[in-house]
């Protein structure tokens, strides 16, 4: 699929079509935008968190479904022609045996295996999906090889808006910029397989949800984000846009410093990402900066990985190699204060969205 998507980007076929703009007027509303957002040219849904079994041995996951309209063939009467292509990542950072189990899927939309719904959260290839059911709860399924999760999440808090009421800019030039809310501090349970070993679970999980028709600057090779469930109730997010010498072509972040608190959106200005170590694949010779002091305004965080092996190769889906993980927070006075995920993409090359 990833070929398929290149050729046609070698052939001048992609972008044909005119993408509906990301505009700061839009209002997003729940239950309507939890759904898909067909014309614009990619969305995503990405759910990730800690979970613990009955042994109290933490794990990390991320379940992660895209879906692109690559502006080929739409005008392909066959129900056959890609007008809408889906993709999925799943992965489940095993501490026990320092290894990232790790699956994906792909598909083009259509004939009832492969879909995005409007109007309602439900996403899905083949067996993966993430759907809200009718009791409210959102349930994830996703299987690879040698791990399997079922998960549901039950909120805990109103959704998070990024940028301005949802209008997340991410660059100097104002459409840049996605629509993107958060639903953290999500309740997570289900059930873990692991090879041959089954584990009930339970944890906290952060949702983003994500649509745009144009994010990176022409200078800009991938960015640094992070959500973080904070121990007392409040949630981080915080991102920067990095040019090909690694400076800051962007950044921003949103704070909700308490389950109820009014919520703090940060300037450019005041979120400045330090690397503080990094770490080299085995497998693919990239280098991640996994270890990070991050401000966002009076709050400064240290980031540690759960493990440093949190490598995604996903060259044969999406196209892209990054680095996505688990990651706990510390205050400056060397307090764990939150856990959350960090990601880390165009460390082997400019990411093509």
């Amino acid at each position: 699929m990833a070929a398929t998507l290149a050729l046609a980007l070698a052939a001048g076929l992609v972008g044909a079509v005119d993408y509906p703009p990301v505009t700061p007027t839009y209002r997003i509303e729940l239950p309507r935008d939890e759904g898909s957002h067909p014309g614009f040219r990619t969305e995503w849904w990405y759910i990730t968190g800690w979970l613990e079994d009955e042994n109290d041995v933490p794990r990390g996951f991320q379940i992660t479904f895209f879906r692109t309209r690559p502006g080929i063939h739409e005008q392909n009467p066959s129900r056959f022609a890609p007008r809408q292509l889906l993709f999925a990542h799943a992965a489940v950072s095993d501490v026990e045996r320092g290894r990232l189990a790790k699956a994906q899927r792909s598909a083009r939309a259509g004939f009832g295996l492969a879909y995005a719904a409007e109007g309602s959260l439900e996403v899905a290839i083949d067996d993966w999906h993430l759907r809200r059911r009718a009791d409210g709860r959102m349930v994830a399924r996703v299987a690879g090889e040698d791990f399997s999760l079922a998960l549901e999440f039950e909120e805990s808090q109103p959704l998070l808006l990024h940028g301005q009421q949802g209008f997340s800019r991410k660059g100097p030039l104002p459409h840049l910029a996605s629509h993107y809310y958060s639903l953290p501090q999500l309740r997570a349970a289900g059930r873990l397989v692991l090879g041959e070993r089954a584990y009930r679970v339970r944890g906290r999980a952060w949702m983003d949800h994500e649509w745009a028709s144009e994010i990176l600057h022409e200078k800009a090779v991938g960015w640094d984000w992070v959500g973080l469930n904070l121990h007392d109730g409040g949630a981080l997010m915080a991102l920067q846009v990095r040019d090909a010498q690694g400076a800051a072509l962007w950044a921003g972040g949103t704070l909700r410093p308490g389950p109820h608190a009014a919520v703090r959106v940060y300037e450019p200005r005041e979120v400045q990402w330090t690397a503080l170590r990094r770490w080299r694949s085995p497998r693919t010779g990239v280098e991640f900066a996994v270890e990070w002091r991050v401000r966002v305004g009076d709050h400064t965080l240290t980031l540690r990985p759960m493990m440093d092996d949190q490598e995604n190769d996903a060259r044969d889906s999406t196209g892209t190699l990054y680095w996505e993980g688990a990651v706990r927070a510390f205050d400056e006075a060397g307090r764990e204060v939150g856990r959350g995920y960090l990601e880390l993409t165009g460390y082997a090359g400019r990411i093509l969205l």
